[in-house]
């Protein structure tokens, strides 16, 4: 399934109430690490029969802090999160979010 990028608060909740476990990756349309990062998600998502989340930090800011505030956890870029049923379970940053670390969250 394609990637579906989220810009606020709004779509965000939907998402969240929406499916029963989403995944988001907090983006960096800058930074080399999260364009790695961004590539592994791809090659992720495009394997995935459930929607598959993103969001760019440059664009959309107050979301990103809302996440790390509500959730309590560290806002990082690239961050790779997974909620199920509406809770945070796990995240990951930096060169720890790969196409392998997604899999397994999802017992493969």
């Amino acid at each position: 399934m394609s990637l579906v990028k989220l810009s606020t608060t709004e779509e965000f909740k939907q998402a969240v109430s929406e499916n029963n476990k989403l995944f988001l990756l907090k983006n960096s349309t800058t930074c080399p690490i999260s364009h790695a990062a961004f590539q592994e998600y791809q090659n992720f998502a495009a394997e995935q029969d459930m929607p598959v989340f993103y969001l760019n930090v440059q664009e959309a800011r107050p979301l990103s802090n809302e996440i790390a505030e509500n959730y309590g956890v560290k806002h990082e870029s690239p961050q790779a999160l997974l909620f199920e049923k509406g809770e945070l379970k796990w995240d990951a940053s930096h060169y720890s979010i790969t196409y392998a670390a997604l899999n397994e969250q999802l017992g493969k």
